[in-house]
């Protein structure tokens, strides 16, 4: 049974596909104009001129070319009782949708839960990225970082992703030091790393369309007492949930395994984001490990485990592996060392 077909028998109502990235996943057409209309009995995919030939190609589906403004051409074609993604379509778009005569009901997360659960050529487009992503590591610290800013350093790692086979980052690699890795998403500047202080590194790749996610914190020589504690208490918690990580525990319970060791260390106020997320054709998606969550972990799910402790004006540590989940427990997938390495 194909993507599409899965969907089908999940759905109520035909349903208007238009999220790019559910597009694609659907039918491997990548396109920033199109949409799918998946009903019982056909398949339509949407998309002008500018996007014809290719859509032409896709096997599966039936090819309507549309003007380039989308929904006004969905809204002349459609008809009847359609369920759109809510998360995805407009108030602009729906109300172009909805002058055309058609009862729309709004869909949230349906495709996204398929793809939350990975199929084996998913699964090794992620194990080659988090390989990538690991090597890339292990060559990246044997390199000087003292002297050298944060945007140099996040270019030279980009560069040994390309070295390596990537065929692009997965997002914009983040190289914060010092004070900088006490802010989680802290974007490289052109401050020098300088000695006595933490390396956040928190990066990936893509590969045949999936993404790795992978974050070490490095020393750049003998660190204040509260940076070296606050590392083994942060460690400490992304073992533990690690050992969480298997199907059927909640998002909510993962979270709570590594946030306990933290909080047990004095520092779970430090530890203000979730424990991760899902990866797959983007570096964040379903499933989510947090507080809040409302997710339970099945086999063949992928997501990152990385807790964090930031102490502000000092610095900060963040460990995060990329894994897959299975019914006895994750497959890891970023092998690179989680000592707390001292690089020059």
């Amino acid at each position: 049974m194909n993507r599409t077909e899965r969907l089908r028998t999940i759905l109520e109502e035909p349903l208007l596909v238009s999220d790019g990235v559910n597009v694609r996943y659907l039918t491997g057409f990548d396109s920033s104009n199109a949409a799918l209309l998946v009903e019982t009995d056909r398949v339509r995919l949407f998309s002008d001129f500018r996007y014809a030939e290719a859509a032409r190609g896709v096997e599966g589906v039936e090819f309507v070319e549309t003007k380039r403004s989308l929904f006004v051409s969905l809204a002349e074609l459609l008809e009847g009782r359609v369920g759109f993604e809510a998360d995805d379509v407009t108030y602009s778009s729906w109300e172009t949708l909805s002058a055309g005569g058609l009862e729309l009901v709004p869909r949230r997360g349906i495709v996204e839960a398929l793809r939350a659960v990975k199929d084996q050529g998913e699964l090794d487009a992620i194990r080659r990225a988090g390989a990538i992503t690991s090597e890339a590591y292990a060559r990246f610290a044997d390199e000087p970082f003292i002297g050298r800013t944060e945007r140099k350093l996040a270019w030279r790692l980009e560069e040994l992703f390309h070295e390596l086979g990537a065929d692009a980052p997965a997002f914009e690699t983040i190289v914060a030091s010092g004070e900088n890795s006490a802010r989680p998403h802290a974007r490289p500047t052109d401050r020098e790393v300088g000695a006595g202080e933490t390396v956040v590194i928190d990066a990936g790749v893509i590969v045949d369309g999936y993404c790795s996610d992978c974050t070490r914190t490095f020393a750049t020589g003998p660190l204040p007492d509260e940076l070296t504690a606050a590392y083994e208490a942060c460690l400490e918690g992304q073992l533990a949930g690690l050992e969480a990580v298997r199907s059927g525990t909640t998002g909510v319970e993962a979270d709570a395994a590594a946030r306990e060791k933290i909080e047990a260390a004095g520092l779970g106020e430090k530890f203000g984001h979730g424990l991760g997320h899902g990866v797959g054709l983007m570096v964040h998606e379903a499933p989510r490990l947090s507080r809040e969550s409302t997710d339970t972990l099945a086999a063949g799910n992928v997501v990152t485990v990385e807790p964090g402790v930031y102490l502000e004006g000092v610095g900060g540590i963040r460990i995060e592996d990329l894994v897959i989940v299975g019914e006895g427990g994750p497959e890891v997938l970023t092998s690179f060392t989680k000592d707390f390495v001292t690089v020059s």
